[in-house]
């Protein structure tokens, strides 16, 4: 059975737990496996702008033998019309694997249901699943588990990260809390499967009002930007309402004392959060961003072995 990677909960705990120990072996040897020689190509479609989604990508795929192909979609006919399940069965026909970053969840799902050989999601409007793995492989280098560890992010409740962190934390047995203001909270049916997720994993997934209470005694820390790719013009004044979610010194002092700080990337520095921590000791953003290549290489090759 063709298995796809379209949000966080489609791998169970023990499967996000093989995936993460492969990415631990890729990281200590970077060219050890080349599930891609050939070489085998995998198609990497763009509809919004990158950096270090499409490097690790490109990297990750050319360090496990293959050909990656990067796309812009708007450069290509799906960008002038083609049917998503159209562009589906043509690229299944081409290459091995196919990546997306894209907008609505909707999209990604169609193309995953034309296509014949594995999907992942690169980056929806609800999703960021590849981020979140790496994340997890950071946390599990500082603290040498996931299980038992409270993860607090502090941001956009209703974005892709937020979701994610929700479903992946939940899985991998952590206790999420997401700090939002009134009005950016998670979507709720997303909220109920990570307290579902987390039932079984012995983690659990809340809301918390107070950033203060959210930061305390918490092992990680996590922002992102308070402005979702798309948002831009969208006319909500964010900064008001965010201002107090900032990770600082004086927040990150309530949490545990060998606490890290995690951001997906990239960050405004002195919105969501200050030089001094960006750049400090606690800070695990460039291992984290590292990762992306470790993460995404071993769920390619999982999925390819499926």
């Amino acid at each position: 059975m063709i298995r796809h990677l379209l949000r966080d909960d489609d791998l169970t705990t023990d499967e996000q737990l093989a995936i993460l120990d492969l990415a631990d072996a890729m990281k200590a040897d970077p060219f050890g496996q080349r599930p891609l020689a050939g070489p085998r190509s995998v198609a990497v479609l763009f509809d919004k702008a990158s950096t270090r989604t499409r490097v690790s990508f490109e990297v990750g795929i050319a360090q496990l033998g293959g050909n990656p192909l990067i796309i812009e979609s708007g450069a290509s006919q799906l960008g002038r019309g083609e049917t998503i399940g159209d562009t589906a069965r043509v690229l299944s026909r081409y290459v091995d694997a196919i990546v997306w970053r894209t907008g609505d969840q909707s999209r990604i799902a169609e193309l995953a249901a034309g296509s014949s050989v594995p999907v992942v999601n690169a980056l929806t409007d609800q999703f960021h699943p590849c981020q979140v793995l790496a994340d997890l492989q950071t946390v599990r280098e500082r603290f040498g588990r996931l299980a038992g560890l409270t993860l607090s992010y502090f941001g956009d409740g209703a974005n892709n990260m937020a979701h994610s962190l929700l479903l992946g934390g939940a899985t991998g047995g952590l206790h999420v809390r997401v700090c939002s203001p009134s009005g950016f909270t998670p979507d709720p049916g997303v909220l109920q499967d990570a307290k579902n997720r987390a039932a079984d994993t012995g983690g659990s997934a809340e809301l918390v009002a107070h950033p203060q209470a959210a930061a305390d005694g918490a092992d990680v820390l996590v922002t992102d930007t308070w402005v979702s790719m798309g948002q831009e013009h969208d006319g909500l004044d964010r900064t008001a309402a965010f201002r107090p979610l900032q990770v600082n010194a004086v927040l990150l002092a309530r949490a545990a004392a060998n606490a890290i700080v995690l951001h997906c990337l990239p960050a405004h520095r002195g919105h969501e959060i200050t030089d001094e921590v960006l750049d400090g000791p606690a800070s695990a953003v460039w291992d984290e961003a590292e990762n992306r290549l470790h993460a995404q290489k071993a769920l390619l090759t999982w999925l390819l072995r499926r």
